[in-house]
């Protein structure tokens, strides 16, 4: 088998493997090696390789004839905005961009902070950067003052870079308060603010703050400066469980080598081929799978400032595809079930010619059974869902759609393991889980191949902790999962998804794969919360699809009989809430452990990524209305 011979290869001889596939990139000079350790004992690849990750996604495709090629589709329904950019046109302004940047004293080994809109000026920003050797760190345009205030006195960035205002469907939101705010609050004080003033909210410059437009073209073109391979490209913070943000550290060689690898051999993508990632370069999706991995492989990318639905409707994401022949398509599972909520018979879909569209990836949470069938029966295309983290940086689980024998796609699972990734399913005690569909930790042994974090922002204590202190020579990756008999893989969610009713340890995730496929569920949420008898028992919160009608006590019923035929009396599941809408992150994650704290009536945290604080009084409301939990059962 194809997958086997190279899966094996890589976890056998990673240094050979490796080096094999970083021949696939143009280096100045070629690494020395492809396997060290620091002076900590931590995993390093490709010392002594010296490279720019802005040559690969720019310069390289010039010189090999591609310069007329779209690099860039830059489509904006909220602002009825259609743009292209060539390679050419890109590597002109990002060269340009550069210099102006260089103009303000950036130099390589600074750090800079980009809070931006999906326009393509973000992705102009996080190209600039890495052609400087500077580090960039994304923060996503509109994260409140606080939260954007951690990242500065973390990163200490000599500049931010941003733009007057993002775009929410009809709603504009003025970053400039915001940021200045942040700066306000804020013990390190950023040099130089780059504004990019947007026609829809332009604002008036204040003392630091430099027009976008008028830096980018008194910028002096700048070529591409020769950083090492273990030099950092970028900082993307994540939530830690201390509430501190964890930087996460991305290296330039190995997070190439690795995207370039993934391109070809996980999405199966060929150079010239139009690959679109629904997300936001807020998030590692959109850093990885909107800006450098499509450019580094020379495919055409889509920077798409919009919705799934409501820009116009649920049609939006077909649109798009036909009109510019996506071939691979990348999102969140989340938004299929915001198109099968307002679209449950895909009556839309019918308008738009998709033939381009060879294969669709979800990632960002667990894809339940339902929105896979869903899709798998109105795409009629391969639906693959494949696990990874922002620390990882590209996939962990995948079905690898690029090799010459395609792979079975298993519904529910996210795949087995790629290349380089040896996944372990780990008991409490550190031993491996032998028996097939048996829930462990899900871990993977050291060393994890390039383009993963080396570690932590200047707190390479922190990342041992978090990450390489649970079980001796494996990253503890948070999530649960198990391994059928045919070696798939299935992530049952976040360990602490987990709850314990009445001493039985039951998946929270497993209850919602089988409320979702009830024919009048759109989208669900169970929660484990405090009970006084039995420690946690399981409620539900559900999401209505349009135009179905069902008594809730009706539903209720229905949903307490199908968990106790399924899973028995054990799981407890009694109560179920219809509620307008659940709260999410930004990127589509529902956030259970917030409305469990809720219901428990536990202080928490507001989550600096959610979507809608308001969203979560709803659920307040709906707990108090039904008396859910403790918190509200007097």
């Amino acid at each position: 088998m194809i997958y086997e011979t190279l899966f094996q290869e890589s976890i056998q001889n990673p240094e050979d493997f490796w080096m094999k596939q970083a021949q696939n990139i143009s280096w100045f000079e070629a690494p020395e090696k492809a396997l060290s350790q620091d002076e900590e004992g931590l995993y390093r690849w490709f010392k002594g390789g010296k490279m720019n990750t802005s040559y690969l996604a720019l310069d390289y495709h010039i010189e090999q004839g591609r310069g007329d090629q779209t690099a860039i589709i830059y489509d904006s329904p909220v602002t009825d905005t259609l743009q292209k950019i060539t390679f050419s046109e890109l590597r002109d302004r990002v060269a340009k961009f550069a210099g102006g940047l260089q103009s303000l004293g950036v130099q390589k080994g600074d750090t800079v902070i980009i809070y931006m809109p999906m326009i393509p000026e973000a992705a102009v920003a996080m190209l600039a950067c890495a052609r400087l050797g500077a580090i960039h760190s994304v923060v996503f345009g509109g994260f409140a003052p606080h939260e954007l205030a951690i990242r500065i006195d973390d990163a200490k960035p000599k500049a931010i870079l941003t733009a007057s205002c993002g775009i929410e469907i009809k709603k504009v939101i003025s970053y400039m308060p915001l940021v200045r705010e942040a700066i306000q609050h804020a013990e390190h004080k950023p040099s130089n603010i780059v504004v990019c003033q947007r026609e829809q909210h332009p604002i008036e410059l204040e003392e630091n703050e430099s027009d976008w437009t008028a830096l980018e073209a008194s910028g002096t073109p700048v070529e591409p400066v020769a950083v090492d391979a273990t030099d950092p490209l970028y900082i993307l913070y994540t939530s830690g469980t201390t509430g501190v943000p964890k930087g996460i550290v991305r290296d330039n060689g190995g997070h190439a080598v690795a995207l370039k690898f993934s391109m070809e051999k996980i999405y199966g993508t060929t150079t010239g081929e139009v690959y679109w990632t629904a997300s936001d370069v807020g998030w590692v999706v959109g850093h990885s799978y909107i800006v450098y991995a499509p450019l580094i492989n020379g495919n055409t990318t889509i920077v798409f400032e919009g919705k799934p639905i409501k820009t116009p409707d649920a049609g939006t994401f077909w649109r798009v595809i036909d009109q510019h022949k996506v071939s691979v398509f990348f999102t969140a599972p989340t938004a299929f079930r915001a198109i099968k909520k307002e679209d449950h018979e895909a009556e839309l879909l019918k308008n738009y010619d998709i033939s381009s569209l060879k294969r669709v990836f979800v990632a960002g949470e667990r894809c339940d059974i339902g929105t896979y069938n869903w899709m798998n029966d109105h795409l009629q295309r391969p639906i693959v869902d494949h696990w990874w983290q922002t620390e990882s940086g590209w996939p962990m689980l995948a079905d690898m759609m690029g090799l010459e024998e395609a792979p079975e796609v298993v519904g529910g699972s996210a795949g087995k393991p790629v290349c380089g990734f040896n996944v372990h399913i780990l008991d409490e005690g550190g031993h491996e889980v032998t028996k097939p569909n048996q829930e462990g930790f899900v871990a993977i042994k050291l060393p994890l191949p390039p383009g993963c974090l080396p570690t932590l922002w200047q707190n390479s204590a922190r990342f041992k902790s978090s990450y390489l202190s649970m079980f001796d020579g494996f990253y503890l990756s948070g999530d649960g999962g198990y391994r059928d008999e045919a070696g798939n893989f299935f992530i049952t969610g976040r360990i602490d998804d987990v709850i314990n009713v009445a001493g039985h340890r039951l998946s929270t995730g497993e209850m919602e794969e089988m409320i979702s496929t009830h024919e009048v569920v759109a989208e669900c949420a169970v929660v484990g919360i405090e009970d006084n008898l039995k420690g946690q028992i399981p409620v539900g919160l559900v999401v209505l699809k349009d135009g179905v009608g069902i008594a809730e006590a009706d539903l209720e019923k229905e949903l307490a009989a199908m968990i106790r035929h399924e899973i028995g009396p054990i799981a407890c599941y009694k109560q179920t809430t219809v509620v307008k809408r659940l709260p999410k992150t930004r990127s589509g994650k529902i956030l259970r452990k917030t409305m469990r704290k809720i219901a428990d009536g536990q202080d928490f945290k507001m989550p600096s990524t959610i979507d809608d604080p308001a969203i979560l009084d709803e659920i307040r409301e709906a707990f108090q209305e039904h008396k859910i939990g403790n918190a509200f059962q007097s």
